[in-house]
């Protein structure tokens, strides 16, 4: 007689957000629909009980996964009415994100969201709502959270969480005193950008990952061990995990990888998908792993338990660093596919969708002088002072001294020189844009900081928007910069 699976590990991601460590997340819910059309809600709940039965009671979602959040809706209804029953001990959780189009988030727009998950989920309070922004340029997400967060204090929300934000943009929030407690990244044994700064930076403030991508669109499984590297790859999924095997140096480093995962798994009697999976919940700052379902269709519920028998021990992580040091980092920070183009999705390539966002400021041209234009950011300061805050002349973009300064005159990350340049680089490059240029583009900044001992933070972040482009560049301290800011920087551009 086979032994009893083990139960399903459950963690507190937060305070009153208890939830399995094996998140279920629902994103297939939308590929299936734009093959077979929408999902029968009831016969989606009844989908999502079988893995509430057994122990997965934590579902993840988007505002954009087909009928997701009605059919998780549906499931909460039938449970509060008692027509389906709970498995003592479980708890329905259900994560939700919202991805809007980079424009002004006002209390309205805001709201009109909540409001509409909300009623899909069939909840007065989201368990978790996970915000996404395509284009940090644009300053309207500070107000977006903002505004969640307000939502937060009045109880339409118990937590708020991210998805695909980088370290900088955390510690922007940090520093704006914005409660996060997850951001929902990529982490695989081929990906591991989330276990270096961000880790410890999440560790720091209180954040928990929680991790998709764990078994790399599942080439880290059994299927792919010895095999030869395909000559094509139709599934987006896929195509998107193949650029990151090529990035960490290609089919022979997953093939080690693989083989390295294989003898572990033989030793603990599990699959090797469980061994890669089991990988990344054992790092630090991992809160749950996130693994996709077919409702309906294919089941995993049985293997993902074996997840909760085994540990991997020193040994195990020996062998698999053995195998990794053969691998090359992925490069950047978490989030970035998301904003640079060829973006790969389970949806397709949306690189037109970066292409197509309107630029936040608008560009005008100067009375009498053929071939210049102008943007303005709204300051009040722009018309009093006569300045613009760039200007473009043929193919030349002058950005003015920029500050951390939000709207009309609130500053972003006081106290934190860190987290101003992180804000003011988003400004500078939301300038060039707007006047047709992009950060490539800049050949020139000028780096003025109140105290030059905070050089290095400051530098780092700049290191991080401009490393691979290496313009020229001055750091200085000055006497006094105007107000409380720590940091302004300036910077010229040479389009094409």
């Amino acid at each position: 007689m086979p032994a009893p699976l083990p139960a399903v590990e459950r963690i507190e991601l937060a305070p009153g957000l208890e939830v399995a460590r094996v998140v279920t997340g629902l994103w297939q819910v939308a590929d299936i629909e734009r093959v077979s059309g929408t999902i029968d809600p009831d016969e989606g709940a009844r989908a999502l009980h079988t893995y509430l039965a057994d122990g997965f009671d934590s579902f993840d979602m988007a505002d954009h996964y087909g009928s997701a959040e009605v059919i998780a809706g549906r499931l909460r209804t039938a449970l509060a009415e008692g027509s389906v029953a709970a498995p003592p001990g479980a708890k329905l959780a259900t994560f939700t994100k919202w991805c809007p189009e980079p424009g002004p988030m006002t209390a309205e727009v805001v709201r009109r969201a909540v409001d509409l998950a909300c009623r899909r989920l069939a909840t007065e309070r989201i368990d978790l709502l996970q915000f996404h922004w395509w284009l940090f340029e644009h300053p309207g997400w500070l107000d977006a959270m903002r505004e969640l967060a307000r939502l937060k204090e009045e109880g339409r929300i118990l937590h708020l969480g991210l998805t695909n934000t980088d370290t900088d943009h955390l510690r922007v929030l940090a520093a704006e005193g914005i409660p996060v407690v997850t951001n929902q990244v990529c982490v695989s044994l081929l990906d591991r950008r989330a276990t270096g700064p961000m880790a410890g930076f999440c560790r720091a403030h209180g954040i928990r990952l929680l991790a998709y991508g764990t078994l790399a669109g599942g080439f880290l499984s059994e299927r792919w061990l010895g095999r030869p590297e395909p000559a094509e790859i139709g599934d987006w999924s896929k195509m998107k995990y193949r650029r990151f095997i090529d990035a960490a140096g290609g089919w022979d480093v997953l093939q080690a990888i693989l083989q390295a995962c294989a003898e572990v798994a033989k030793r603990h009697g599990v699959s090797i998908s469980n061994v890669a999976t089991r990988w990344v919940m054992q790092q630090e700052a991992v809160g749950a792993v996130i693994v996709g379902a077919r409702l309906g269709e294919s089941e995993h519920r049985n293997d993902n338990r074996r997840l909760f028998g085994f540990s991997l021990d020193e040994t195990d992580l020996q062998r698999i660093d053995a195998a990794l040091a053969g691998s090359r980092p992925i490069p950047g920070d978490c989030g970035d596919e998301y904003r640079r183009p060829p973006f790969l999705t389970a949806s397709g390539d949306l690189s037109h969708h970066l292409d197509s966002l309107p630029p936040v400021y608008q560009a005008v041209p100067v009375d009498g002088r053929p071939g210049r234009l102008r943007i303005d950011s709204g300051s009040v300061w722009e018309p009093i002072c006569g300045y613009a805050r760039a200007v473009r002349i043929g193919d030349r973009i002058l950005v003015s001294g920029t500050t951390a300064t939000h709207g009309s005159g609130e500053m972003i990350g006081q106290g934190d020189p860190a987290a101003q340049t992180v804000y003011i680089l988003d400004k500078i490059a939301a300038s060039i844009r707007s006047l047709g240029g992009s950060m490539a583009d800049v050949v020139r900044t000028r780096v003025y900081l109140r105290d030059a001992e905070q050089w290095e933070a400051v530098s780092r972040v700049h290191g991080r928007y401009f490393g691979e482009i290496r313009p020229a560049n001055t750091l200085l301290e000055v006497g006094r910069l105007v107000g409380d800011y720590d940091v302004e920087i300036e910077a010229e551009a040479v389009v094409g």
